[in-house]
C-alpha cells in the first residue's frame, strides 16, 4: 500500500471521527437548550415578587454569611462590599478576607468602612495559614475584615468558614457585585426544600461598560471592546444552556465560584476547600456530590438562573489566555483526582451520566475541535472528497458555536432582558457569528494549553489585572 493510500484513509477515519464527535456534541446542546427554554419558560410565568413575599418568614431561620477572598482587589472592592450592603436579606454578615494583598486593599477597607481590630474566638474547623488581625466595621457591624497570610483563594474560603458564625455562606469573588434581590433568589430553592438542596448558584453576568455606582449597576451598557462581547456571548451560553439543564438533573458539577452558597456542614464535613487544585469552586461541588453518593443521601445541588452577580471580565488576550488555561486545567485535575467516579453505578447519574460528558465534551473537546480546524485547512489543500468532508465540518462549526449562540442571546432577551436596547442585542447577536473564525480556535488553544499544564504537573493561579467596574485604572 502506497503513502498516498495511508494518508487518504487516515484522513477519511479521522474526518470520520470528528464528524461523528460534532454530532453528538450538537445533539446534546439540543437536548440541553430544550430543557433551558422549558424551564425559562416556566419561570417566565411566575409573580416572582408574590414569590418571595410568600417566603420571608422562612428565609428569616436562613441567615448567611458573605465570605469575600480578596488577593489585590484595592480597585473593586468598595463596590463589591457597597453591593453587599445593600442586600434585600433579613440576616447577614460580611466576612471579608484578605490573603496577604501585596497593594492597599486592606488600608481601602479599613479606611473606607471604618474597620478597627477586635477580639474574636475563631473555632479552626478547616486548616488554613494564620490569621494576623481580625476587624470589624464602626458604621455597620455585620461587616469583618480579617488579615492573613496569604495561601491562596481556597485557603482564604475555608479561613472565612472558619470565622463565620451563620449555617450558610456564600462565597463572592472580591471584584464581582450583587443585584439587590439576588441572595434572596439563590437562597430560595434551599429554603423551600427542606434543606434537600445543600449548595445553589447563580448567574453570572459581565459588567464591563456598565454604569457602576456605589455597587450598584445603574444601566447597563454593551462594552465597545470586542474581546468582552465574545465572553458575554460565552457567559450566556454556558449558564443559560449548560447548567439550566445539568441542574435539572442533579447534574451540575460546577457553581461558580463567583457567586454560589453552601450549608456550612456540608462543606466542612467534605473537607473544605482543596488548596491541591487551582479550581477549587469545581473540586468542592464533586467532593460534596461524591460524599453524599458513598453516603446514600439524597441532596441535591443547583443552579438558579435569575440571581445576577455582576462580575468584571479580562479586556486583553494575555490575562483572558490565563484565565482559561487556569480553568481547563482546574477541570481536569478534579475530574482525574475523582476518575474513579465515571462510569461507576455506585454515584448514580453523577458518575454515569455528568462525569462522562464533562470528560468527552468538555476536558476532551478542545483537542478534537481544534483537530477539526486543522483538518478542514488540510482537506482544502487536499482537495477532491475531502472538499466535501471539510464543507460538512464547517457546517457543523457553525450549528455548533453560532446557532446555539443565538438562541442563547434570544434566550436572554426574552426572559432576564439584561439588555434591553435592540442595538446592543443586534451587536451581539451579529458578532456571536464571528466567534468560529477566531475567538472559538483561541479558546481551543488556550484550553489545550491547560491540559498540557496538568500533564506537566505546573500549578500557577496567575493573576488578573484589574481595571474597575466604575473607573478605569490598574493594579499595582
Amino acid at each position: 500500500m502506497s503513502w498516498s493510500s495511508v494518508l487518504n484513509a487516515l484522513m477519511l477515519f479521522f474526518g470520520s471521527i470528528i464528524i461523528f464527535y460534532m454530532i453528538i456534541v450538537i445533539l446534546t446542546y439540543a437536548i440541553m437548550l430544550l430543557f433551558a427554554f422549558t424551564q425559562l419558560r416556566k419561570q417566565y410565568r411566575l409573580n416572582k415578587e408574590d414569590i418571595e413575599e410568600d417566603y420571608i418568614d422562612a428565609i428569616y431561620s436562613k441567615p448567611v454569611s458573605i465570605i469575600v477572598p480578596a488577593y489585590n482587589e484595592e480597585i473593586g472592592i468598595v463596590n463589591n462590599i457597597h453591593s453587599l450592603l445593600s442586600l434585600r436579606y433579613p440576616e447577614t454578615e460580611i466576612v471579608v478576607v484578605n490573603d496577604g494583598s501585596t497593594d492597599e486593599t486592606q488600608r481601602t477597607v479599613i479606611k473606607h468602612f471604618q474597620m478597627k481590630p477586635i477580639q474574636k474566638i475563631v473555632r479552626e474547623q478547616l486548616s488554613t495559614e494564620p490569621i494576623l488581625n481580625i476587624y470589624q466595621s464602626q458604621v455597620h457591624p455585620n461587616l469583618l475584615l480579617v488579615e492573613k497570610e496569604n495561601g491562596g483563594k481556597a485557603d482564604a474560603l475555608n479561613a472565612g468558614i472558619n470565622i463565620s458564625k451563620y449555617p450558610y455562606f456564600c462565597s463572592i469573588d472580591g471584584d464581582s457585585i450583587l443585584e439587590e434581590k439576588s441572595l434572596l433568589r439563590v437562597m430560595k430553592p434551599i429554603i423551600l426544600s427542606n434543606e434537600d438542596v445543600i449548595a445553589s448558584g447563580g448567574n453570572i453576568r459581565i459588567a464591563n461598560g456598565h454604569d457602576v455606582q456605589l455597587g450598584s449597576v445603574f444601566q447597563t451598557n454593551l462594552s465597545s471592546n470586542y474581546l468582552v462581547i465574545m465572553q458575554i456571548v460565552e457567559y450566556l451560553r454556558a449558564f443559560l444552556m449548560g447548567r439550566i439543564a445539568l441542574s435539572k438533573f442533579n447534574l451540575v458539577l460546577i457553581i461558580s465560584g463567583a457567586f454560589s452558597v453552601f450549608s456550612k456542614k456540608w462543606v466542612i464535613e467534605a473537607g473544605g476547600y482543596s488548596k491541591q487544585t487551582i479550581g477549587e469552586d469545581m473540586e468542592v461541588v464533586v467532593k460534596l456530590h461524591r460524599m453524599l453518593k458513598e453516603k446514600k443521601l439524597k441532596k441535591r445541588i443547583e443552579f438558579v438562573s435569575d440571581p445576577v452577580c455582576w462580575t468584571e471580565a479580562p479586556e486583553s488576550l494575555a490575562v483572558l489566555r490565563n484565565q482559561r488555561r487556569r480553568w481547563h486545567q482546574g477541570l481536569i485535575e478534579s475530574l482525574w483526582k475523582h476518575k474513579r467516579m465515571t462510569f461507576n453505578p455506585r454515584y448514580g447519574a453523577i458518575g454515569m451520566v455528568s462525569f462522562p460528558y464533562f470528560w468527552l465534551i468538555e476536558c476532551l473537546g478542545p483537542i478534537i475541535e481544534l483537530g477539526g480546524y486543522i483538518y478542514i485547512i488540510i482537506a482544502f489543500f487536499m482537495g477532491q472528497i475531502y472538499y466535501e468532508i471539510a464543507i460538512l465540518l464547517l457546517l457543523l462549526f457553525v450549528l455548533y458555536g453560532a446557532v446555539f449562540s443565538i438562541a442563547s442571546i434570544l434566550l436572554e432577551a426574552w426572559s432576564m432582558k439584561t439588555y434591553p436596547k435592540s442595538k446592543d442585542l443586534f451587536r451581539l447577536l451579529v458578532l456571536s457569528l464571528s466567534e468560529m473564525f477566531w475567538y472559538k480556535p483561541l479558546t481551543l488553544i488556550w484550553r489545550m494549553e491547560g491540559l498540557i499544564r496538568f500533564i506537566l504537573g505546573r500549578q500557577e493561579w496567575g493573576q488578573m489585572k484589574r481595571q474597575g467596574l466604575s473607573k478605569k485604572g490598574s493594579v499595582e
